[in-house]
């Protein structure tokens, strides 16, 4: 191993530290892993159960990050969609690549809790791009697969992480952030590096993870002590929620 290789593998940092805490899109995912666990069997009441257990748990986590307009929806009034086209959609989709069993299904569902916020038509592309490229990862599409389906229905994967990573500033919005997501999992080589790789752009960083991430996991599957280091920031009731939603849906873990 030449020195050059040596010295960068040494100033790496540590991929997870003690000081690491979840945010607003480790809550309101998990909130739609619980509407998915209480829904009934065709999930033809997730849209109600996607508002009362995102707004349960915005009560119960009222500190977790959330944007303004978000925070509005989820603590006043009577929740109805606000024409957003946010990255929050995309941020939280992933249970529904587990509930799914189709193509077809997967589409549904996640309009189905996109649409009680985002019902913007790019808040709702965001969120079944995100879906979409993790559902077929789930199934064991290869990457050029995936790549190609996203570049012809969603967004164009015509650039490069290093042509965007010096330009690219902090955004919310869908369009700004799905495909760059997107594109560091399509430029990984493992989860850890995917996930690497959409937090070295900078921008919305534990958002563009999240998204990354999704897709990661259901193509690499996470590391067992990688795994275990990730949830160990979870409280008890998240953890709860995560560990009955995994009971039903069993994540896929990689063999190293």
């Amino acid at each position: 191993m030449s020195e050059e290789i040596c010295a960068k593998l040494l100033t790496v940092p540590e991929f997870l530290i003690n000081d690491c805490f979840f945010t607003d899109d480790s809550v309101m995912s998990l909130a739609l892993c619980e509407a998915l666990l209480e829904s009934k069997p065709d999930f033809s009441d997730l849209r109600e159960q996607a508002v009362a257990k995102m707004r349960a748990f915005g009560d119960a986590y009222p500190d977790a990050g959330y944007g303004r307009t978000f925070s509005c929806w989820l603590y006043f009034g009577d929740p109805q969609p606000y024409n957003s086209y946010g990255n929050g959609s995309a941020m939280r989709v992933s249970g529904v690549v587990y509930a799914a069993n189709t193509m077809e299904q997967v589409k549904q569902l996640s309009l189905m809790v996109t649409d009680v916020t985002h019902n913007h038509p790019e808040g709702i592309k965001g969120a079944e791009a995100t879906a979409v490229a993790a559902f077929m990862a789930k199934q064991g599409a290869d990457m050029q697969a995936i790549r190609d389906y996203i570049d012809a229905n969603y967004y164009p994967m015509d650039f490069t992480l290093d042509g965007i990573r010096d330009s690219y500033m902090f955004n919310e919005t869908c369009q700004n952030t799905v495909p760059q997501a997107l594109m560091a999992f399509f430029e990984s080589t493992s989860y850890e590096d995917a996930i690497r790789n959409a937090i070295s752009i900078g921008g919305d960083s534990d958002t563009l993870a999240a998204i990354t991430g999704a897709v990661a996991e259901c193509y690499y599957g996470i590391p067992q002590k990688l795994r275990e280091q990730g949830i160990s920031y979870l409280d008890e009731r998240l953890l709860g929620v995560l560990r009955i939603f995994e009971e039903k849906y069993p994540p896929k873990v990689a063999e190293l």
